[in-house]
């Protein structure tokens, strides 16, 4: 196992009390549910698992992972994008290709099983293996038909999803698909590669050596991790006809913000001129070459 580390954090957690304390308390005097006290509770707990877990976790990936880590983030992604292209293209003097890819409905995709089976290797404690399956099984994807594409993709009805916006969610599918970035770095030997979240670039050289992985990364995602990528979400081209990653167009010598995002921006400094949401936007562009859009915004 790739940089394992020992966690031996003890819960001390009676599990009959544990299940039932957060609503017990949760009763006012006149015994009905007091909803802000259960909500408050659940965010309490995800904070302080999130918070014990994560630097033991963080350690086991790989440095081009960015996202939801600290001292990581976006720009920084976008960044070493650009260093990995001056790398693989020798500072522009060759081509340089690009696989990007995305995983079809990422969140309400993770397997339940295969997940508590990852933890399971870096956790010997049983009372957090308890806590984490607690967590982990208190949502499932709903399914309203038959037709659902999941079910149609796996041809099962295995517990599957995490919510999004939990802090334990954002940890679990970075350790769900740090399997992916170990077999990526260490069996596919792809020395530029890059993963934000469920979006995920492959540099090289070589045109035939990235459709060649991409049949592999398909099956790896389809037969360890029960994932599926989006079919209209590959994306084969050279870096130098511009490549649209995490919000930014980038090309060669230069990124320029997504015109989508653009204009989304465009529309919400119109609604909100407070000085904060102007300054928080400008903040924004100055990572990309954006003068002209900065005049406008500076005179919207």
């Amino acid at each position: 196992m790739f940089g394992k580390p020992d966690i031996s954090v003890s819960v001390n957690l009676n599990k009959n009390e544990s299940t039932w304390y957060p609503i017990l308390a949760s009763f006012n005097a006149s015994n009905k549910y007091n909803p802000k006290s259960i909500q408050r509770m659940v965010n309490w707990m995800d904070h302080t698992i999130y918070r014990i877990l994560y630097p033991f976790f963080d350690r086991t990936f790989i440095a081009d992972s960015y996202s939801c880590r600290n001292e990581k983030g976006t720009h920084r992604a976008i960044d070493r994008f650009q260093a990995m292209f001056r790398q693989v293209s020798r500072n522009n003097t060759q081509t340089c290709w690009v696989l990007k890819l995305d995983i079809k409905k990422f969140f309400a995709s993770i397997d339940h099983d295969i997940l508590k089976q990852i933890l399971a290797k870096y956790i010997p404690d049983q009372d957090i293996m308890w806590l984490l399956e607690e967590i982990i099984m208190s949502f499932r994807t709903p399914f309203r038909n038959p037709d659902d594409w999941i079910l149609n993709q796996v041809q099962d009805d295995r517990p599957r999803g995490l919510p999004l916006g939990n802090l334990t969610s954002q940890l679990f599918v970075n350790v769900y698909l740090n399997e992916f970035d170990q077999f990526v770095k260490h069996k596919l030997k792809a020395s530029y590669y890059i993963r934000y979240a469920d979006d995920f670039v492959v540099l090289s050289h070589d045109h035939g050596e990235l459709i060649n992985q991409l049949t592999t990364i398909q099956g790896f995602l389809k037969d360890k991790l029960k994932l599926t990528l989006h079919p209209g979400k590959v994306i084969l081209k050279t870096f130098a006809s511009g490549l649209d990653f995490l919000g930014w167009m980038n090309f060669p010598t230069h990124k320029v913000l997504r015109t989508a995002t653009k204009h989304r921006m465009l529309r919400r400094i119109k609604l909100d001129l407070k000085p904060q949401a102007i300054q928080s936007y400008l903040g924004l562009l100055k990572h990309g070459d954006t003068y002209e859009l900065q005049k406008k915004f500076l005179n919207i």
